[in-house]
């Protein structure tokens, strides 16, 4: 049975999915990786990221506004350029997304080790099958969960924020680029994994109610909500940790709270840090498990993909996939290798996004109609393709 989806998810829908898919492992773990191959400038890349990412979140609220299907942006690109393109791009999404979600699952492991001395991988096997179910069961029961996730999520950050700031140590800052300047820009394509849930809100843009609205306003209140987080996060970790601590540690907020709250501060910031990486891993596989299913529907992929559970609705045997990929990621993959690869997937398909805008509005397709049209076409597409570009090569010479 095959079918389209009902508009279930509404604005906040569409951010809490969108946030809850970025800000977990961007803020819990990669500081230290990032501290490590930057030094204290590391929140600089952060912010860089932001910038980075616009012209992809621009690009990709056009094309969903015209085109709100399941597949998010294999939609765009097998319309734009074609079936080969959009298959390519719509596995770099799909193994980005998974990446991202087992790279989540295994963040939240550490912070459970924390509390419970349990063996990390176990923890994040475990959590995934129950992703599996929860996401079998329906959008409507998952993005119920994401609201209260990301509510929660957002209230412990801004306390570690108004907590912490006031105990930084300004010396710590001291070299600021130990690492020379170029350092900057090599740790933002190693963070932009960062960043993205940003885009992939794309992929369920057939079950988003009003979606002119919706899509493009909660693409913009993620990224700058969540870049300043990031930024003013990062740059108090700084100020609370031993360079030498900070450089080594996998749960470094937790060490940050430490520093004002005691062993208190290391439990709420592991309880924020399993919020977040349940919020990123339950959106990720929402979002990722949409991209078999659209492929299917193409014909790209096998019918079985394209299946929906005649219960709850929902495309199941991606979804199941999809789980299968994230727990073999999980067992198998080294954590850094798991960033550097979903980064770089990331990057190819914000650039293929921007390419697509310029495709469809240049072709003149008369079905074409867009609620939404980015600014400052078509200059704002071709930095965005440029700057990917320009990570891309930085991350390869330098990684």
């Amino acid at each position: 049975m095959t079918t389209n989806f009902t508009r279930r998810l509404t604005l906040f829908d569409v951010f809490c999915i969108a946030s809850g898919a970025m800000i977990s492992s961007g803020i819990f773990i990669l500081p230290g990786l990032a501290f490590a191959k930057c030094g204290p400038s590391f929140f600089l890349s952060y912010i860089l990221g932001v910038f980075f990412a616009v012209p992809a979140m621009l690009s990709n609220a056009e094309l969903t506004t015209a085109m709100p299907k399941a597949g998010g942006d294999y939609f765009f690109m097998s319309r734009s350029m074609g079936y080969g393109v959009g298959a390519i791009g719509g596995v770099c999404s799909w193994l980005s997304l998974s990446l991202k979600s087992a790279f989540a699952l295994i963040g939240m492991g550490a912070y459970f080790s924390i509390l419970f001395h349990v063996p990390i991988k176990v923890v994040a096997v475990i959590i995934c099958i129950l992703f599996i179910l929860l996401n079998i069961k329906g959008v409507k029961e998952t993005t119920r969960l994401q609201r209260y996730l990301v509510t929660g999520l957002f209230i412990l950050l801004f306390f570690y924020v108004i907590v912490g700031f006031p105990k930084i140590d300004i010396h710590r800052y001291v070299p600021f680029v130990p690492y020379g300047k170029k350092a900057i820009f090599v740790t933002v394509g190693f963070i932009f994994v960062s960043y993205g849930g940003l885009t992939k809100i794309a992929s369920v843009g057939e079950e988003v109610k009003n979606p002119g609205r919706n899509i493009p306003l909660g693409m913009m209140l993620s990224l700058f909500i969540v870049g300043t987080f990031y930024a003013f996060i990062s740059f108090i970790t700084v100020g609370l940790l031993p360079a030498e601590v900070l450089s080594s540690t996998q749960v470094p907020l937790s060490l940050g709270a430490e520093q004002f709250l005691g062993s208190t501060g290391i439990i709420i910031m592991a309880v924020a840090a399993i919020l977040a990486f349940v919020s990123t891993a339950n959106a990720g596989m929402l979002s990722a498990s949409r991209y078999p299913f659209a492929m299917s529907k193409d014909k790209i992929l096998p019918y079985l993909f394209s299946k929906v559970h005649k219960k709850y609705g929902t495309p199941y045997i991606s979804i199941i996939f999809t789980g299968l990929i994230m727990l073999i990621s999980v067992i198998f993959l080294e954590l850094e290798i798991l960033v550097k690869v979903a980064s770089t997937f990331l990057i190819l398909i914000f650039m293929f996004s921007n390419i697509a805008v310029v495709i469809m509005r240049e072709s003149r397709i008369f079905n074409y109609r867009p609620k939404f049209r980015s600014p400052l076409y078509p200059w704002m597409q071709l930095t965005g393709v440029i700057t990917g570009a320009f990570l891309l090569f930085e991350m390869g010479r330098n990684g």
